[in-house]
């Protein structure tokens, strides 16, 4: 069983997987020449250090031993007509259709939970339905695992992801959910775990991508100078609604009458947004958030909010898009060490809600937090006319072992104003939007100040984005992408820099560096537009002072890098150290027919293109200088 490209970084070295990929692996030619050995031991340390420290191993169904049928995808990567091979880690997955197929693997740590990424049908009339599958190890029966397609399965156009319905129709998409489950007992390393189709596994079929196994921590005890939600009348496991209680030890805490809120571990229920009460009723566009609130769970997998309610179907929801769990924060918060699982099954509106929004403002941190069933992870940012007097826009935010899966629109977006802020070591698999993003918004107070700038999005693992981009900046200055792990985006680039959505200028720096890219980059807009694995978009803006560097982008489903047409331009792009391999179904480096700008290559590595190594198209206005060979226009 190897480890792919998204599997956690190990302390030890870079996994062998990715090692070999990328031609880094040690070999005797290396062993004869010191000097190339030290560059491929750098280059081996330089791909060991990108992606999230996850505390978790990734175990790939097509990789394990399996009775069942393999599934690919095509050529290009079809996505959204019920393509299960496309909507699959590594573009491969497993499906089971008969009782006694099964897919196993021998785990290489130990583990006492188990999360499996896996796909069974929907409900004649859509609605989604729960089935188990048997989990064995080492040949003993532990337990059924409970899987639903209750989050999944989507119809209609991406094109319109508002659109997109539960109803079924001949094209779906979004087709893959997750279950995760806490076991009895820890399993050591070299215990072969085993998902099989038994007697009583009666949907259709099962289709299994992956697998997470971890070995999770008991529940961390209660700091002293923490009050339990408990003590306000919340009551564990028992499905009634906590949330008058959790508002009521938000609101202690946030008026000094106690030091901190605590939530144990158990299963608590919440049914509307937690936020701060506001005596003028300034309506439902216009919340006021939490401020100098700090609440701690007993771990992710121990401490878990849910919502038994859709969000448009809840009483009390406080802002269209924001629904009705979660927490609107406005300043100074620290949450930690717990879940927030919401109940949307569609994307628009309130449908999904959103775990984490509001302004945000300063010295909030937010660390080890799962939120998945979302519409968003997290929003940062309110536009200045939602209460302009409590304008306070994201400054020097932390977010830290986040865990967003499984959402309907974007993973983390910074807007409005949003600077100095980070997210890192963090994983994301599944977003129906940008998986990470700054928005440069002009909805602030002052369009010339209050711009998206000097955020870093760093050593982050990406996976799997169903719609848009992995990481993507709209605007602003100082922002960078550096040593993220990104994979298998299903429509859009893996990185893209785009003037659309209006945004605040481009000016100063915009780095990205030291990032892995897997199989990214797609087609999209009536399957007409092809999209690079990075990609500058400048649609009616300038984007200018883009350095790319240290970056390995392999098999990309059409180009390397990509500069697109629009109505701005991207002069003085800088790409150096870069290695760009098998870029299937486009070139190494590609500026449109309409591109305008200019990019210096420097130490760039490229292969394996179909379409040529730097291409620019007839009509362009790109000037490209440097590189392996050359410029050769397309004819």
């Amino acid at each position: 069983m190897q480890w792919k490209h998204v599997t956690r970084r190990l302390a030890c070295g870079v996994p062998l997987a990715c090692l070999l990929a990328a031609g880094l692996a040690p070999s005797a030619a290396s062993a004869a020449d010191p000097e190339a050995a030290r560059g491929a031991e750098a280059a081996r340390s330089a791909a060991a250090d990108r992606g999230a420290d996850l505390p978790y191993t990734e175990y790939e169904a097509e990789d394990g031993t399996y009775e069942g049928t393999l599934l690919e995808a095509d050529e290009k990567r079809t996505f959204g007509h019920t393509n299960f091979g496309t909507e699959s880690s590594g573009r491969k997955s497993v499906r089971l259709d008969s009782t006694g197929e099964f897919v196993s693997f021998t785990s290489t740590a130990a583990a006492n939970s188990i999360v499996v990424r896996n796909s069974i049908p929907d409900a004649p009339q859509g609605g989604g339905i729960d089935a188990t599958l048997s989990l064995y190890a080492d040949g003993e029966f532990v337990q059924k695992l409970e899987l639903s397609s209750r989050h999944s399965w989507l119809y209609g156009n991406s094109d319109d992801p508002e659109s997109l319905t539960n109803t079924p129709q001949a094209d779906a998409r979004r087709l893959f959910d997750e279950s995760h489950a806490l076991l009895e007992r820890s399993y050591p390393a070299g215990t072969e775990f085993k998902l099989q189709r038994d007697a009583g596994d009666d949907a259709e079929f099962y289709v299994v991508d992956l697998v997470d196994l971890e070995e999770v921590a008991p529940p961390a005890e209660k700091p002293a100078e923490c009050t339990s939600i408990t003590e306000f009348g919340a009551v564990p496991d028992d499905q009634g609604d906590d949330t008058d209680a959790l508002q009521a030890a938000v609101t202690a805490d946030q008026n000094a009458e106690i030091d901190c809120v605590w939530v144990p571990a158990g299963q608590w229920r919440q049914e509307r947004k937690i936020l701060t009460d506001d005596p003028q009723d300034r309506g439902e566009f216009n919340q006021v958030g939490i401020s100098d609130v700090t609440i701690r769970g007993a771990g992710m997998w121990h401490s878990q909010f849910f919502t038994l309610t859709e969000p448009h179907f809840a009483d009390g929801i406080n802002h269209p898009h924001e629904g009705n769990f979660g927490f609107d924060i406005d300043d100074n918060v620290q949450i930690s060490d717990l879940a927030i699982f919401g109940s949307g099954r569609i994307r628009g509106g309130a449908e999904g809600g959103v775990g984490l929004n509001g302004r945000f403002g300063k010295n909030t941190k937010i660390s080890n937090v799962w939120i998945e069933h979302a519409n968003v992870g997290v929003w940062v940012g309110r536009d200045h006319s939602n209460i302009p007097e409590l304008w306070g826009p994201g400054d020097g935010l932390e977010f830290t072992g986040m865990r967003v899966r499984n959402t309907y629109a974007d993973g983390i977006n910074f807007t409005n104003g949003t600077s100095n802020s980070t997210v890192a070591d963090s994983s994301f698999r599944n977003t129906g939007d940008d998986s990470l993003a700054v928005w440069a918004s002009r909805y602030v107070k002052d369009p010339a100040t209050d711009i998206g700038s000097d955020n870093t999005f760093t050593h982050n693992t990406i996976q799997l984005p169903w719609r848009a981009n992995g990481i993507a900046v709209y605007g602003g200055h100082g922002n960078t992408i550096e040593n993220n792990l990104i994979s298998d985006t299903m429509n859009y680039p893996g990185i893209m820099l785009a003037t659309d959505h209006d945004p605040l200028p481009f000016s100063g720096e915009t780095l990205i560096a030291g990032n892995g890219l897997y199989r990214t980059g797609g087609a999209f807009w009536g399957e007409a537009q092809e999209f690079g694995a990075i990609t500058i978009f400048p649609a009616g803006q300038d984007i200018t002072g883009v350095t790319i560097r240290d970056t390995d982008i392999e098999d990309s489903t059409y180009d390397g890098i990509q500069f697109k047409n629009g109505g701005g331009a991207a002069p003085g792009v800088t790409i150096s150290d870069v290695t760009i391999s098998q870029s299937n179904n486009g070139a190494g480096i590609l500026a449109q027919g309409g591109a305008r700008g200019s990019a210096t290559l420097t130490d760039v590595t490229i292969s394996g293109s179909a379409d040529g190594d730097v291409v620019i198209e007839p009509g362009s206005q790109f000037q490209i200088t440097g590189g392996p060979a050359g410029v050769t226009p397309l004819r």
